[in-house]
């Protein structure tokens, strides 16, 4: 009977300290869940970057407005021209070309007609001053008298229808190539041919009318060569 009441108080007494063993425990795990939070809340000096201060002088800036302003987009490039727009190009370069030579052309052909042309001018302008000799020569001897022909011999004779001969055909010669002899005696004066000497009055002419011919002029084509030099009327 003894043993039959001692069980119940054994059991008691295990009962007991379990439960004790289960407080402590229990207690334990608290103790470690507070230790984990307050690890989690305190921070950590070596891994926490301390606060920075504001600064006073820059007062309300906002960290966009010191940041760089980022370039802008490059544009894309041009579009490559099309087929029709490289034909019409071309043909525009080709028209272009052909219009130059044929102005090219053009001006060769003017420059080798005027060189046929007044190529010889220079030789001609050279020219008329033997004429204007042997011209010299046939008017002395126009302005001797009667006489004084008579009595020339037949050898001055012969060297002055020699002089008239060799004038003729070099005026000859130079009407071939295009030279006319300006001796405008009686005409209206032209100053683009003639150059007036004096100007005479009470000749009973017009005014402006050549009376007198000094030196005869030269005109090759239409250039001229030498104006012929002469005297007009005044009224």
């Amino acid at each position: 009977m003894s043993d039959e009441k001692d069980m119940p108080e054994t059991d008691a007494i295990a009962n007991g300290a379990a439960t004790a063993a289960d407080v402590e425990a229990t207690a334990a795990d608290g103790e470690a869940a507070a230790a984990e939070v307050e690890a989690q809340q305190t921070p950590d000096p070596e891994t926490e970057a301390p606060t920075p201060e504001a600064d006073p002088e820059a007062g309300s800036q906002s960290p966009t407005q010191d940041a760089p302003t980022q370039d802008a987009a490059p544009e894309e490039p041009p579009a490559p021209p099309t087929p029709e727009e490289q034909i019409a190009t071309l043909n525009d370069q080709v028209l272009r070309t052909l219009a130059e030579l044929e102005n090219t052309r053009r001006r060769a052909e003017r420059d080798r007609a005027e060189a046929l042309k007044y190529g010889a001018v220079s030789f001609a302008r050279d020219m008329v001053g033997v004429a204007d000799n042997l011209q010299r020569a046939l008017k002395a001897a126009d302005e001797m008298d009667e006489t004084s022909k008579a009595a020339l011999s037949e050898t001055v004779k012969a060297v002055l229808d020699g002089v008239a001969a060799t004038e003729r055909d070099l005026l000859a010669a130079l009407g071939r190539h295009k030279v006319k002899v300006l001796s405008p005696m009686g005409e209206k004066f032209d100053p683009n041919l003639h150059e007036a000497l004096f100007e005479a009055p009470g000749t009973g002419q017009d005014a402006g009318t050549i009376i007198d011919v000094i030196e005869t002029g030269y005109q090759m084509e239409e250039r001229l060569l030498r104006p012929a030099k002469v005297g007009i009327a005044k009224d």
